[in-house]
């Protein structure tokens, strides 16, 4: 594997450079009434290269004007971007060259390097399809039959962008009691993605018992639980037992695998104390946490990307 190229590792603002790639399609209607016609929506993803941030746009077909529509209001809330990576779809193309006919007519130049994979090459875009990965298979998984108004949908969208946005990259700093991780949040918002609506749990509710509204928060929860669990095991990818696998250290900022939190919430620590056991193993450890010390088993905990030896934060 080569060396991450430049705009990777470069200290930019969100969203500079980015990937685009669509996921879908998703059946949604108009509006809920008896009768109702069904029509295909796509989910158009824009992953920042640098940050690995996500924004979503809900758009109605794969025409040209709609991948148009949807970037204008990725540029309208995201800021302008120079450098796009995507595949050739005939959208994109048409788009790269419909805003260069617009910048010549303009008599200028358009100011965005478009850079467009080789023929049946999606590896060439892999943190788009990583990104598309995270959200089609578990959006279907939660929705199922039910069908979405695109309103309802749009909002669904915006929430789990707000869930992969939420997830920890690196600890904040070295401090023993900073319990903070650094997340694609902090580089949008300057603070972490942990805040929400307070709301009820409606995972075991019956949907025919459920409101639309509630409906759609049900969706949430179960994509939060999904995804969440998907990745702490990419965190905790251990090897047999005929590989050697280094002892946590003390004072290393972990994720505790709690399957009950809500959205947004992650139940971070800190090491304090390791236990090896008589062939000088760690398996358990003694943990800090904003409420305490506690103790758990080492299979119950998962380091950092960045504390480990192998990034799996895509």
């Amino acid at each position: 594997m080569a060396d991450l190229p430049k705009f990777r590792v470069q200290q930019m603002k969100p969203f500079f450079t980015v990937g685009i790639d669509y996921a879908g399609p998703f059946a949604t209607i108009a509006r809920k009434h008896r009768g109702a016609k069904t029509f295909k929506s796509y989910v158009c993803l824009f992953v920042c290269a640098a940050t690995k941030a996500v924004h979503l746009e809900l758009v109605s077909d794969l025409s040209t004007e709609a991948f148009m529509a949807a970037f204008r209001r990725f540029i309208a809330r995201r800021g302008y971007c120079t450098r796009i990576f995507s595949d050739r779809g005939t959208n994109f193309i048409g788009a790269f060259n419909e805003m260069n006919r617009l910048a010549q007519e303009a008599g200028g130049k358009l100011g965005i390097e478009w850079l467009f994979n080789p023929p049946a090459s999606p590896n060439f875009n892999g943190l788009s399809e990583a990104g598309v990965k995270s959200v089609k298979s578990h959006i279907q998984r939660v929705i199922g039959n039910q069908v979405l108004t695109f309103e309802e949908f749009y909002t669904l969208l915006t929430q789990v962008e707000s869930v992969l946005n939420s997830r920890s990259l690196h600890p904040l700093s070295s401090d023993p009691n900073d319990l903070q991780p650094l997340t694609p949040g902090h580089f949008l918002l300057l603070s972490p993605l942990n805040t929400e609506i307070p709301h009820l749990d409606f995972q075991n509710v019956p949907h025919s018992r459920l409101s639309r509204w509630e409906l759609v928060q049900a969706m949430l929860q179960h994509f939060w639980k999904r995804w969440s669990l998907e990745y702490l095991h990419t965190l905790q990818q251990r090897t047999k037992w005929t590989t050697n696998i280094p002892n946590p250290a003390p004072n290393t900022l972990v994720l505790i695998r709690n399957d009950n939190l809500p959205p947004l919430k992650w139940d971070l620590a800190r090491i304090v104390c390791c236990h090896p056991g008589s062939d000088g193993v760690v398996r358990v450890v003694t943990l800090r946490t904003a409420h305490g010390q506690l103790q758990r088993p080492v299979s119950k905990i998962c380091p950092l990307p960045m504390d480990i030896s192998t990034d799996h934060s895509t």
